[in-house]
């Protein structure tokens, strides 16, 4: 099911034979919810979120439960404004200021959802 298929529908047919008289139901509304977000995490390529000072460090943020359409933003501790959106994230040349905890927050319209923090390290 799609948010879409909300409406109103019945069914009809003949009863006993096709020369019965064409039947319907009455109408039933049916609306179709949104399934809220759950499970949200993020992985680290290298794994582990263990980078040497100069690489390039991709997070990707998966949800596990829930309908979209889905948007993404990312956050590092201690940081105000997010670091970006969409799935992943890419951090290209890091330094030592890089270092720290991220997690990213997923959201359909309806319902919000984060990720448990994934320790980043700069060796």
């Amino acid at each position: 099911l799609q948010l879409h298929h909300s409406g109103r529908y019945r069914c009809g047919g003949r009863v006993d034979s096709e020369l019965s008289p064409w039947v319907q139901s009455v109408l039933v509304t049916v609306t179709v919810h949104g399934v809220p977000l759950s499970g949200v995490s993020v992985s680290a390529q290298p794994p582990g979120g263990q980078v040497a000072l100069g690489d390039c460090l991709v997070l990707s943020c998966a949800v596990a439960v829930g309908t979209g359409p889905l948007s993404f933003t990312w956050h590092r501790r201690g940081s105000g404004a997010p670091l970006g959106t969409g799935p992943h994230l890419e951090l290209q040349h890091v330094g030592d200021n890089d270092s720290g905890q991220y997690h990213c927050r997923a959201s359909n319209g309806d319902s919000v959802a984060e990720s448990v923090p994934l320790n980043v390290t700069v060796l």
